[in-house]
């Protein structure tokens, strides 16, 4: 290593003697980053794989209790069996049971192909256990789709079939647009053709429900009529349908039996097409109807050209458009991916701007223009190995950039000032250059792994929030890695070339301005100098401060607010509504729009977008919509800026609780990471429903009455009411009546029963057969019924074979989790306390709550979600912390030099928890990505200030002065680095997803600078001994530790 300076192989040698070499390297990063910034993937969020799969499996009639234990039990036990089984969750509501499978961390993307595959052999092979009437199980596992360029179309004054032809063209030809992968259309109006039979009709004629089904589903059937050979050709015979219009269904012939003459359907039906009265789900525009048009990009596409170019076309075909078709979007995250590349751009720009400023004022233009120059390069070079490496450009691989930004200067500062330092010594270029390099890159390069290693533990986390994070772990990487390889090569070529006025002063000044004193001159030094010598001096007395602001700053730690991911920044929120379970779809509809209109009268709504029924299609990663229900409702408004969103959210809410005291409200805001739940959750488990409901009200109501808890709710919802008839046995035998013919009269007599299906194009409509309006007035009706006996091969009055209705209560939903009967109450902290904080409230009260034998609690919500994170985040620390260890001890092959350095860093929270109070931002994990990137900053300007004491020593000075000159000639790049960082963080303040980052970097590199500059020297000195009145002697175990 003595050598290393005049070696034929020294970097910064090579560098200056051979600039071809260095200019390839320039050159390299500029044109590769240009490239790289044209062609690399941009998204809003990174994506990310929802390990998750439902099985929607229908049981048409049966109770939520019924589709319970004879489906989702059956099924539960079959998907248990799986070995990659994370989780497994069921919603049993009447008719139907749904079944989320949730796969575990470890199982990566292309794992879960062939695990679906394996899970749907398991649900066909049980499905053979399933009672007679079970339909076939339906399973979704495409869960990761984001419909991000997201529109509602109105059309007013149009009919159903205009609309719905529009919107199938829309589709069809987004479909061809370069870069798309699906078009989702919801909303679309739904029509359906009605045989309205009056009861009195039926039975003159003696026509049976069966009978009926059997007349016109016949009709308009595919069928094979086979082939004929005419002359040398085989030609297929084709059976023309014979349904061609309402007026065809009209003249179907039916043939009653019992050897009556035939008769149209119309001389006893009225036929008609008509919209749907209860459809799944209602969708507006500003209170105006409208159906949804949702585009997703190719997962290896360029979101801000698919939106371009989707943009384009509807342009185009807007021309084509009947006058009155309006395109509004609701959200168009191309606009927003580019506006935040946008930002990004102004904040680099700014960024290098002040570090060059800010440089030039301290160390002259030349070296403001190297390290500026070096950091440029570094941003282009990442951006180009993030295209080579299929990282996308997002919010969390540009807040890498962001976060990595002060590692990034730190390194060419400290290679520029050790040269300009040589220089104003009267040193050659070239050798001070060689000099500078020889120095530093083995500190720096350990320093700069340490610093990656800090993210190895997030980045490399097997759980979802790991793979969130994973491009911040892979772009501090690259890009720390690649800000030292510039720092080594390009900084001494560029310093050759720009130092040349600083060499001729140099050889022109006398010894006397080349020494140490002259060196380190001005304000700065004048100040810094006193002051280490003092602390030096009474160094116990430094240590026991620094020990007892410590102390203070982790007690004071728990006064610092706490939370997981932060709000975004978007101006959009959405409204919840839950209504009582059993609300009828239309009742709802008719609040949503009493609410739309309360919502768009308010100053600060720009739009709103309300959906009936269900939520919106997925047009964001993050956006965790609800269950489909006709009791919910869900409202999506944008305001024009951020900060009007809690006012208008809190009018909204008081004017929903005022105006219908019965529904649930909350309002929910976009969150940054994967999407969450409620914020607060207790599950209660165990085998009885009843059970389970009185532990949920007692826990609701001690909540309600001791803390401010919002939005408190269960997840099981009400009991709702059930019409049962009363079945008399022996009389049904005795009339030869069947429970089948009394369950078709019902359904005839109410919302119909479908009988077949009208071919119109590609549309298939279906056909209803009902009793007309004026039979369907209500239960009472029911009393007065005729019922089909296959016996007696005529009708009977209902009342010979029903005694009377009973409405009797029933459960709606059951929930359960890993096959246990599960309920949940869910909440949200008030306004102006985050989860972390409420949760110790929320636990104490609920844990009050006594639990019968065999019933257990559970935390849900975001305290399970960061235990989750935590967890896993632990998994890798002990890994990532032994490498970090390991490169320190490798780097010195010492002890005591390791130890210094990281006894400074737990002393690195101290500035972190005065920002944090200051401000009252809370503590979230963006500001724990803060912490780490300050601790790698800490760490490597230690590193570099213990070897440079190191050499300082192993030279022969005096070690006193050793320690003392050492702080002295590291205190400009150190405060270099935390003043551009600084700097540069500032206009992330008023970032929403950045905010508590920066107050962490700013806070924390502003207390870590101090203990650099104070505490690494009065350590040092402790730690070996050092007094002011020491003779200079060599000593070993300070020789220079890096090889």
């Amino acid at each position: 290593m003595e050598n290393s300076a005049s070696a034929s192989w020294s970097i910064a040698r090579i560098s200056i003697e051979k600039p071809v070499l260095t200019w390839l390297i320039i050159i390299f990063c500029l044109l590769g980053g240009l490239i790289g910034f044209a062609n690399v993937g941009r998204l809003e969020d990174p994506s990310f794989t929802i390990k998750e799969a439902v099985v929607f499996v229908p049981y048409p009639g049966a109770t939520a209790l019924e589709v319970e234990e004879e489906v989702a039990e059956v099924l539960e036990t079959a998907l248990q069996q799986m070995s990659e089984l994370h989780e497994i969750r069921s919603e049993s509501s009447p008719g139907i049971a749904e079944i989320h499978v949730v796969i575990d961390d470890t199982f990566d993307g292309p794992e879960l192909a062939d695990i679906w595959t394996r899970m749907r052999a398991r649900v066909r092979d049980a499905s053979s256990s399933l009672p007679p009437g079970v339909g076939e199980p339906v399973i979704f596992d495409d869960f990761g789709e984001t419909y991000g360029i997201f529109y509602a179309i109105t059309a007013d004054g149009y009919s159903d079939s205009q609309i719905r032809d529009v919107s199938r063209m829309l589709r069809r030809e987004l479909l061809v647009v370069d870069g798309v992968a699906r078009v989702a259309i919801d909303g679309e109006p739904e029509e359906r053709i009605f045989v309205e039979v009056p009861q009195e009709e039926l039975a003159r004629v003696g026509l049976s429900y069966d009978l009926l089904l059997q007349a016109i589903g016949s009709e308009n059937t595919v069928v094979d009529g086979g082939a004929v050979s005419i002359d040398d050709r085989h030609v297929r015979i084709g059976i023309p349908q014979s349904l061609s219009g309402v007026e065809a269904i009209e003249n179907v012939l039916i043939n009653p039996g019992n050897g009556r003459e035939a008769i149209r359907l119309s001389e006893v039906a009225r036929v008609h097409r008509a919209a749907v009265e209860r459809p799944m789900n209602f969708i507006y525009h500003n209170n105006e109807r409208a159906f949804t048009l949702g585009v997703a990009g190719q997962a290896d596409a360029n979101i801000v050209d698919v939106g371009h170019a989707v943009e384009a076309r509807l342009d185009e075909l807007r021309a084509d458009l009947p006058v009155g078709f309006e395109l509004n979007p609701v959200y168009q995250q191309h606009v927003v991916v580019n506006r935040s590349i946008n930002d990004f751009l102004i904040n680099l720009a700014l960024s290098v701007a002040i570090v060059v400023i800010v440089l030039m004022v301290s160390m002259g233009w030349r070296a403001g223009l190297t390290v500026g120059s070096v950091l440029f390069l570094t941003v282009l070079g990442t951006i180009f190995f993030m295209n080579q490496f299929g990282l996308e450009m997002e919010r969390i691989s540009l807040g890498a950039l962001i976060i990595a930004m002060g590692m990034l200067v730190d390194n060419a500062i400290v290679v520029t000032e050790g040269m300009l330092t040589g220089v104003q010594r009267g040193k050659r270029r070239l050798e001070a250059a060689e000099e500078a390099v020889k120095n530093t890159q083995w500190p720096l390069l350990g320093a700069t792994v340490i610093g990656i290693m800090a993210f190895a533990g997030i980045g490399l986390s097997p759980d979802a929030t790991g793979e969130f994070l994973f491009s911040l772990f892979a772009v501090i990487a690259i890009s720390l890695l690649l800000s030292w390889v510039l720092a080594v090569t390009v900084v001494p070529m560029i310093g050759f070339w720009l130092f040349s006025a600083q060499r001729e002063q140099a050889a022109a000044a006398g010894a006397q301005d080349q020494d140490e004193a002259s060196l380190y001159r001005g304000p700065l030094f004048a100040v810094y100098r006193p002051l280490i010598n003092l602390a030096l001096r009474a160094r116990w007395l430094v240590l026991a401060g620094l020990i007892a602001v410590t102390i203070v700053s982790y007690m004071g730690f728990g006064a610092v607010r706490q939370s997981f991911f932060p709000e975004t920044n978007t101006p959009l929120f959405f409204v919840n509504i839950q209504f009582p379970e059993g609300t009828d779809i239309l009742s709802t509809d008719e609040a949503a729009q009493a609410i739309g209109g309360f919502v768009g009268a308010q100053p600060e709504t720009v739009q709103f977008d309300t959906f009936v029924g269900a939520g919106a299609t997925r047009f964001m990663l993050t956006y965790n919509a609800e269950q489909p229900s006709p009791s919910y409702a869900q409202l999506i408004v944008r305001t024009a800026h951020i900060n009007e969103i809690p006012a208008l959210g809190e009018r909204i809410l008081e004017h929903v609780r005022t105006t219908y005291p019965d529904a649930e409200i909350r309002i929910d805001r976009i969150v940054f990471g994967p999407p969450a739940g409620a914020k607060l959750e207790a599950r209660f488990v165990g085998p009885d429903t009843e059970i389970l409901r009185a532990l949920s009200d007692e826990a609701l109501a001690r909540l309600s009455a001791q803390t401010d808890f919002v939005d408190l709710r269960t997840n099981w919802r009400n009991q709702v009411s059930v019409l049962r008839p009363v079945i008399m046995e022996d009389r049904t035998r005795n009339a030869g009546v069947t429970r089948q013919s009394i369950a078709d009269m019902m359904n005839f007599a109410t919302v119909g029963a479908p009988i077949g299906v009208f071919r119109d194009g590609e549309t298939l409509i279906p056909i209803i057969a009902r009793a007309p309006a004026s039979e369907r007035t209500g239960a009472g009706a029911l009393e007065d019924r005729l019922v089909w006996s296959p016996a007696q091969n005529a009708y009977v009055p209902l009342n010979q074979v029903v005694s009377r209705f009973e409405l009797v209560p029933e459960e709606a939903l059951i929930q359960r989790r890993n096959r246990m009967r599960t309920l949940s109450v869910q909440g949200n902290p008030p306004a102006g306390q985050t989860a972390v904080e409420a949760f110790g409230q929320f636990s104490e009260i609920v844990d009050s709550v006594p639990l019968p034998a065999g019933y257990s609690r559970e935390w849900g919500g975001e305290y399970e979600s960061s235990a989750q994170a935590n967890e896993a985040l632990g998994g890798q620390l002990p890994f990532t912390l032994v490498v970090m260890l390991t490169i320190s001890f490798v780097l010195f092959a010492k002890v005591r030099q390791p130890l210094i350095i990281w006894a400074i860093v737990p002393m690195a929270v101290n500035g972190v928890v005065i920002g944090l109070l200051v401000t009252g931002v809370a503590f979230s994990f963006t500001a724990l990505l803060g912490l780490l990137s300050l601790s790698g900053m800490l760490i490597k300007n230690a590193i570099v200030l213990v070897d440079e004491i190191d050499q300082r020593i192993a030279r022969g000075d005096d070690r006193f002065a050793a320690v003392r000159d050492g702080a002295i000639s590291r205190l400009r790049p150190v405060l270099l680095a935390a003043v551009t960082t600084v700097l540069g963080m500032a206009p992330l303040i008023f970032d929403a997803f950045f905010q508590a980052m920066a107050v962490t970097i700013i806070g924390g590199l502003t207390f870590a600078t101090i203990l650099t500059m104070i505490a690494v020297p009065v350590l040092y000195a402790l730690f070996f001994g050092i007094r002011a009145d020491d003779p200079a002697e060599p000593r070993v175990e300070a020789e220079t530790g890096p090889a």
